[in-house]
């Protein structure tokens, strides 16, 4: 943790709103891109990532610096989105689903797209549909894992933190997770 947010955590701690205000910042658009890929659902991660926030501010007090900050505020956002998770009835959708609300509007014209050509687009789309259901399948143990370390980007030991699990489960987690993705997207290749 460096000396500028060591600094903005006590002043928030404080009491300090703009204090807190400037760490809502610095982690705003992590928070939310982690719970989107945990949730799917823009709504969803936006819900999750306020909530967040709101927790880091009521239990502010309760951190303990001796531990780095993003690890315990991933902790937080982590936890909520699994207990968010687990509320939320399983159901997987297609994409010519339509969009509520919205007539002659089909899920996959949601999804966005870096590539030039129609053909590349749509190979694109599809693609990324299947990553993020088999990503969805994945047993709650192992999809959270593959979200920290490869969406997220988190080291083994940030995971480990993040989670309360020694590194080796989450080696072990992580190459069980990849197998299971590689079993469901074998028919893609």
């Amino acid at each position: 943790m460096d000396r500028t947010e060591r600094k903005l955590i006590k002043k928030a701690s404080a009491g300090s709103r703009t204090a807190f205000r400037a760490i809502v910042e610095r982690y705003k658009n992590k928070i939310y891109h982690l719970a989107y890929r945990m949730l799917g659902n823009h709504t969803e991660a936006e819900d999750v990532a306020q909530e967040t926030f709101i927790r880091v501010y009521t239990k502010l007090d309760r951190y303990n610096d001796d531990h780095k900050f993003s690890t315990w505020i991933y902790r937080i956002a982590t936890n909520l989105c699994i207990d968010h998770l687990r509320k939320r009835k399983q159901h997987v959708q297609s994409l010519d689903q339509e969009v509520a609300g919205v007539e002659g509007l089909a899920l996959y014209s949601q999804v966005a797209s870096t590539t030039d050509t129609p053909e590349e687009e749509v190979m694109t789309l599809e693609l990324r549909e299947e990553v993020q259901l088999a990503i969805d399948k994945l047993p709650p143990q192992y999809k959270t894992i593959i979200i920290l370390r490869y969406l997220q980007d988190l080291s083994l030991q940030e995971i480990s933190e993040v989670i309360d699990l020694p590194v080796t489960t989450i080696k072990t987690r992580i190459h069980r997770g990849r197998e299971a993705l590689k079993k469901q997207l074998q028919n893609l290749t």
